[in-house]
């Protein structure tokens, strides 16, 4: 499986951007796919996920403001996010979990909110 993350860019708070994630490869082995951010000098933390089915969960912090949806006929992944915030500046990882314990990242995104 192999993933490619896009989207990203520089927005002022408040703003909106849509960041994608494309699978390939054996795209029907994955299961739940999420993205994760890590900004300067912190750990890397779950944002977002979705399962095959499309249920989807979502960190705290971004409940209201960001939408994971999915797309398993084109094997592609979208995070909307909007009222964004200078602290949302980070770089977005996208990542595929394939049962039973394998995992795959995409080579991530640069988002930055100015203030």
């Amino acid at each position: 499986v192999q993933l490619q993350a896009s989207g990203g860019g520089l927005v002022q708070a408040g703003g909106s951007l849509r960041l994608s994630c494309a699978a390939s490869g054996s795209t029907f082995s994955i299961n739940v796919i999420a993205w994760y951010r890590q900004a300067p000098g912190k750990q890397r933390d779950l944002v977002a996920s979705i399962s095959r089915s499309g249920s989807a969960s979502y960190a705290d912090s971004v409940k209201g403001r960001f939408t994971i949806s999915r797309d398993n006929a084109k094997s592609t992944v979208a995070l909307q996010m909007n009222s964004l915030k200078p602290e949302d500046t980070a770089v977005y990882y996208c990542n595929a979990e394939v049962p039973p314990r394998r995992e795959y990242w995409g080579q991530g995104t640069l988002v930055t909110v100015s203030s």
